[in-house]
């Protein structure tokens, strides 16, 4: 089975995960560069926890090999391979269905990496990435994910890094209701912290988001917002008792230089990747400064909760896996079943206009000429395709349909 996946998880350092954290005009580049090298299909998965390449291809190791030296070249840190996860075959059907649902994700079960899963295959079809083969894996593993999830209810109780850096939050500055923070971003994280805030009642909320249209829609779902103009988010640093950086920015929004002079605690928590927040500032007097890998101790206490959910998950991502590889490996004969069809129409086409031109038959002569021709063509097409189909040895399999495209292949 021709599948592969190159790429890293949240268990790589932050350093390592921005360097390999793709835009998305980048990943419409690496589309292109993938076709280049003759890999037939592709999906992109790029979060803040992860980033991760699937590909489809005859010559898969070709394609393994370059995303391998792709990412090496992206890192370039000599211990490169080592934080690198290569999976084929099977192993990769498993894998993607575990992180669609949550389970290798840092925040056990959570939700938001389904809807991410989906967007990059969305993203891969609308780019030409993704074929008859990724398409009907991402679709699979998509409505398996939903479907355990709803039925074990791993996501009853909401889990995400948008709820454990509000939680955490909480930790560091106690209750929240007299408080006075200040959220970057208006994306889907900032969403989802700025809805648990509200649970919270926190005192006040500012939003400040690079584009003024989007946090004003966001405005008059809660009244305790209020918006502050992208250019003026470090002049509110010194009123503020926390921060929490939610954007899709490649660099970063908060720089060390710009920051001013603070004379009381400001906590700041950086949930981005690449990273919103200038790590020296974590340096500065008064300030408290938290990443994603930061949160991990937080995660670890929840996700024990998740665990035995977990153990049911597997078992039912198993029995799934099976059909959709009984699916799979009897998909490779498309091909072959195609190309025996297309050389029975192209013998019955050439075969007619030899017996045309030498003869003078009529209409009705013609018909029964063409069908006891085509008659004759399908029943020797028939007996192979019936063998190939019930064909159960994998290497037999595998040798009958390179021998039908040796055969049957036209130049050209």
């Amino acid at each position: 089975m021709n599948i592969g996946m190159v790429g890293v998880n949240h268990l790589c350092p932050i350093e390592i995960r921005e360097s390999v954290s793709f835009t998305q005009s980048q990943k419409k580049e690496l589309f292109h560069k993938a076709k280049e090298q003759g890999i037939e299909e592709i999906v992109i998965l790029s979060t803040c926890n992860r980033s991760e390449i699937y590909i489809w291809g005859s010559e898969l190791q070709t394609g393994v090999t370059f995303f391998k030296n792709f990412y090496k070249k992206r890192m370039g840190v000599g211990e490169a391979e080592d934080y690198l996860s290569i999976y084929k075959g099977k192993d990769v059907l498993k894998h993607l269905y575990e992180v669609a649902i949550g389970l290798d994700s840092l925040v056990l079960g959570e939700d938001q990496i389904l809807g991410q899963v989906k967007e990059a295959w969305e993203l891969a079809r609308e780019e030409k990435g993704s074929g008859k083969l990724l398409n009907k894996i991402f679709r699979e593993a998509i409505t398996t994910a939903k479907s355990i999830k709803h039925q074990l209810k791993i996501s009853e109780h909401p889990l995400s890094i948008s709820y454990v850096a509000t939680k955490f939050l909480k930790q560091q500055l106690g209750d929240l209701e007299d408080r006075k923070l200040l959220v970057i971003g208006a994306g889907k994280m900032s969403q989802l912290v700025l809805s648990y805030l509200h649970e919270e009642h926190v005192g006040k909320i500012y939003l400040s988001n690079r584009t003024h249209g989007k946090a004003k829609a966001l405005e008059k779902s809660y009244e305790e917002i209020e918006i502050i103009a992208y250019e003026d988010r470090y002049n509110l640093l010194p009123e503020v008792d926390g921060v929490i950086c939610a954007t899709a920015s490649p660099h970063i929004i908060l720089r060390k230089e710009k920051l001013p002079t603070l004379v009381k605690p400001l906590c700041c928590i950086d949930i981005a990747l690449p990273r919103d927040i200038d790590p020296r500032i974590g340096e500065m007097p008064h300030v408290s400064l938290f990443d994603i890998d930061s949160l991990k101790n937080v995660c670890e206490t929840n996700n024990q909760r998740r665990q035995a959910l977990a153990k049911e998950a597997e078992i039912l991502i198993e029995e799934k896996i099976e059909v959709l590889m009984n699916w799979l490996e009897h998909s490779d004969m498309d091909s072959a079943l195609k190309l025996l069809d297309e050389t029975k129409k192209s013998i019955e086409q050439d075969t007619l206009e030899v017996i045309y031109k030498k003869t003078h038959l009529s209409e009705e002569d013609k018909k029964v000429i063409e069908k006891m021709l085509g008659a004759a063509l399908n029943k020797f097409v028939r007996m192979p395709a019936k063998k190939l189909k019930q064909l159960e040895n994998d290497e037999k399999r595998k040798q009958y349909l390179e021998a039908v495209e040796t055969l049957f292949r036209r130049e050209g």
